[in-house]
């Protein structure tokens, strides 16, 4: 199919248009048709982790899930309440972000336009560590140890970026491009 007949089935749809089959598209458009969204098992006990951060895992490529999962648990044993609070986001749900400080009202969250950020592709998550009254801590010295905990396993944390510091970031180590990821998405190919 073409771009252009791409564009036009995603605007009937009511999803971004931008194009590209792959993923991502499928993605929004089960979402959109109420047949995407993550189902979490019926009882919060029979959950591994809390419901917010089983959400935001249930929206990752299964590599990052796995590793998100093993991250989790190290920073649990460690003592340490966090969760995930974001995890992939669609391209329309970037632009939204990116639209803060910009063209909407609010302050400036993120430099990524859509298909600029990991989360876009799945392999890339957000975390915050709360206190016992179930507060975030956004500055705590915890949400660094969370981030060498990411290091340890072999992930990218974005607590050590040169330019635009993420601390509230990890992702898959990819050893591809932004440019490259999108590429494999528009020729219908996996990124992880």
């Amino acid at each position: 199919m073409s771009k252009s007949l791409w564009k036009k089935i995603q605007a009937f749809i009511g999803v971004a248009t931008d194009g590209i089959p792959g993923p991502i598209t499928a993605r929004a458009i089960a979402d959109r048709l109420g047949i995407g969204t993550p189902q979490l098992p019926a009882k919060p006990e029979t959950l591994e982790f809390d419901p917010r951060s089983e959400k935001s895992l249930a929206t990752l490529v299964p590599n990052a899930q796995r590793k998100a999962r093993e991250w989790l648990r190290k920073c649990r044993e460690a003592g340490i309440n966090v969760k995930i609070i974001c995890g992939t986001r669609s391209y329309e749900e970037q632009a939204a972000l990116h639209a803060k400080g910009r063209t909407k009202p609010g302050k400036k969250v993120t430099k990524a336009r859509p298909g600029y950020s990991w989360h876009n592709f799945g392999v890339a998550w957000d975390f915050v560590v709360f206190d016992k009254n179930g507060q975030p801590l956004w500055d705590s010295p915890l949400m660094d140890r969370c981030g060498r905990i990411g290091e340890d396993l072999g992930l990218e944390w974005g607590g050590n970026w040169k330019g635009l510091v993420d601390k509230p970031h990890l992702q898959l180590a990819m050893g591809i491009t932004l440019a490259e990821a999108r590429e494999r998405v528009k020729d219908g190919r996996t990124v992880a």
